[in-house]
């Protein structure tokens, strides 16, 4: 398997890692920081690891799968956590999250 197999789940995860980090960055300029340090926390882990699932995707490598599962997880949590926020930036991040975590939880089957 590889790039074509995967490009789906390939997309979804550029997809996400580019609104997570438009998410942060949106966060940082929010009126109290503070208060969304776990949204940017986790908006900077989900976008490395989709990042990195979808550079091993394209590679074929064999550890792909395993590595969409722990994406999947990431993506979750992110998704949740943006989706406690009423931000738009927030609301679109917590979207894209939980629609990346579908298509990474289909290639990890």
């Amino acid at each position: 398997m590889g790039y074509h197999e995967w490009k789906t789940c390939i997309d979804a995860c550029l997809q996400c890692a580019a609104v997570c980090n438009h998410c942060a960055s949106s966060c940082t300029k929010e009126d109290n920081v503070q208060m969304m340090a776990g949204c940017i926390e986790l908006d900077m882990q989900c976008s490395a690891i989709c990042y990195a699932a979808a550079q091993l995707m394209s590679l074929g490598s064999p550890q792909a799968k395993e590595v969409c599962a722990i994406c999947a997880e990431i993506c979750e949590a992110c998704g949740n956590e943006c989706g406690k926020h009423q931000t738009e930036h927030c609301q679109e991040c917590a979207r894209i999250c939980k629609s990346c975590a579908e298509e990474c939880r289909k290639m990890a089957a």
